[in-house]
């Protein structure tokens, strides 16, 4: 592994990390030695290789993980990989609770690695679904019928901006929260913009 890989800005995460400190040290060591360079986005180490993302370090309360960036697309022959929510279309996790666990599945993780390099090298895209594939809530086409220009102004919208505004909406249980969220979200769709713009 030589130095000049090493992003100054990784090494003050790792420095201000509280918890996962030594995981993420080993973690960087291994995938430091697959050829690919160190970055730092998402205010987590990535590794990129052309400028294109391969895989992230992060960690969570119970786990610290790899992210493969275009996880779904490899082969995972050791049926490691973790889809973190059912809305993930590309990501996939190999999750890690200790140091040990990463020392011993060091092969395995850079054949990972290497895999993910290959798909990128080939060019492989994931697959993603279709907005038109997401159902619209009821409550939300009841606004489009009410408001035309809502419905003209939300398939205006990215796909991905579509998408998050129809998982929002769709998320609670009661009605009267979906319209609730829909109401407090209908002039940012007229103005054109996504949820968390």
């Amino acid at each position: 592994m030589t130095n000049n890989r090493m992003n100054p800005k990784v090494d003050e995460f790792l420095s201000k990390a509280k918890k996962w400190q030594e995981e993420y040290s080993v973690l960087r060591n291994i995938v430091c030695d697959c050829e690919l360079t160190e970055d730092f986005k998402w205010m987590h180490p990535c590794y990129t290789l052309e400028n294109k993302n391969i895989v992230l370090i992060h960690g969570f309360k119970e786990y610290c993980a790899l992210l493969f960036h275009k996880g779904a697309l490899l082969k995972d022959t050791h049926g490691i990989l973790i889809q973190q929510t059912e809305n993930v279309q590309a990501a996939r996790q190999i999750r890690f609770t200790n140091v040990q666990e990463i020392v011993a599945m060091e092969t395995i993780i850079k054949d990972y690695i290497n895999e993910a390099i290959e798909v990128e090298k080939a060019g492989l895209e994931v697959p993603m679904k279709e907005h038109k594939e997401y159902i619209i809530p009821e409550e939300l086409q009841n606004k489009f019928n009410e408001i035309p220009a809502l419905k003209t102004a939300f398939e205006a919208l990215t796909p991905g901006r579509q998408r998050a505004y129809i998982l929002y909406f769709s998320q609670p249980k009661q009605s009267k929260t979906r319209v609730s969220r829909i109401e407090k979200y209908t002039q940012q769709i007229l103005d054109g913009k996504g949820l968390n713009d």
